[in-house]
Parts: structure tokens; C-alpha cells; sequence
């Protein structure tokens, strides 16, 4: 039986994992290198590899993490919902999750970028299936002349686009702006634009 950690180890862990998201996300895996997450989390070298082996095992406890969580938006969709509402509740989940979670966001975006060297199987696996079945619930919402005909695969992969951009793209977004709240008005923005791609 694993001993239960102290308040130092939770403390020095966790303090690894964020600095550790900060530099993958920043670099990607490859980029990235365990001397730079030490220096951001404020430890020795040795003192991380006494909780993490490699940099493999910070980067996979992390996209482990961030795949418990990211799921979750698209789950939540009922199919006995009225679907506009269910679509827009969506897309607003995942609005939020790029304002509450931008650093995980964009290092889902790098290993994306990279061939998904370390989640392929996740996302032609769980990804795949749970995408799948939300398409055909909207894909029955169309034929039953409760939304608009459109195709629902795209449809998903658009509110990606419109959501995920905000915590990608943060700089730019911020940039074209000139704001410190980038999301300012995106809630709206997304609602008008869904609702009229949904009208029947």
C-alpha cells in the first residue's frame, strides 16, 4: 500500500504538474526539457525526478488529467434536450473551458500539431466514439425537423473552431482586441451565430 503523501509532496507535485503545463504548452514535448520545468516549478533537477522518472511521465500525467476533463462538454449533451439548447449549452461549456483552462487547451493543440504522438489512440478511440454518437443524435434533431439540415460531424468541429480559439490564439485575440478580457461578448457572438445556423 503507497504511502499517503505529505503536505510538501502534494505541494511539490503539483507544483510540477503546473509548471509542467506551462512549458509543454508553451513548447511542446519535443521543445520542452526537464531543466526548464525544475527552474519553473522552483526545484532541483533531482528534487522533480524524485516524483516524476522523465519528462515522459510529467507530459503523460498531465494529458492524462486534461483527458479526464475533456470529454465532459460534449457528455453532458441530452438527447431528450431541446436541442438548440443542448447545441448552445455545448458550445458554451467549451467557451468556458478555454477562459477557465486556456494553458491545457493549448497543450492539447501542440500534441495535436505533432501527430498526436501520445493520444492517437485516444482520439480514434474514446474521442471518436463519443463524437460519433453525438453526431447521430443531431443527425436525427435535422431529420426530424427539429434544427436546420446540417451536417453534424462539422457542425462539432465548428464549435471547436469558435471556442478553442479563444485559449489557443489567446495573444492574438488579445492583440486585435486591445483588452485584457478576450472573451468579452464571445458568449453573445457564438449564441447569435448558432442559433441562426440551427433555425429551421
Amino acid at each position: 500500500m503507497n504511502k499517503p503523501q505529505t503536505r510538501i509532496q502534494q505541494r511539490n507535485k503539483a507544483a510540477i504538474l503546473s509548471a509542467g503545463l506551462d512549458v509543454f504548452s508553451q513548447f511542446g514535448f519535443r521543445g520542452s526539457t526537464l531543466d526548464q520545468i525544475a527552474e519553473a516549478a522552483g526545484l532541483s533537477k533531482p528534487n522533480l525526478l524524485y516524483y516524476f522518472p522523465s519528462k515522459d511521465a510529467i507530459y503523460t500525467a498531465l494529458l492524462e488529467r486534461l483527458l479526464e476533463t475533456w470529454l465532459t462538454p460534449l457528455a453532458q449533451m441530452d438527447r431528450h434536450g431541446d436541442p438548440v439548447a443542448e447545441i448552445l449549452g455545448y458550445a458554451r461549456r467549451k467557451l468556458d473551458m478555454s477562459r477557465d483552462y486556456p494553458r491545457e487547451s493549448r497543450l492539447f493543440a501542440t500534441e495535436i500539431l505533432q501527430g498526436a504522438p501520445h493520444i492517437a489512440n485516444y482520439l480514434s478511440g474514446d474521442l471518436k466514439a463519443l463524437v460519433d454518437e453525438k453526431a447521430a443524435v443531431i443527425k436525427n434533431w435535422s431529420e426530424t425537423g427539429r434544427i436546420a439540415d446540417i451536417d453534424p460531424h462539422h457542425l462539432i468541429f465548428s464549435i471547436w473552431a469558435l471556442t478553442q480559439h479563444y485559449a489557443d490564439f489567446d495573444v492574438q485575440v488579445r492583440a486585435v482586441l486591445n483588452t485584457d478580457d478576450p472573451l468579452a461578448g464571445a458568449g453573445a457572438f457564438l449564441d447569435q451565430v448558432l442559433r441562426n445556423m440551427l433555425r429551421v
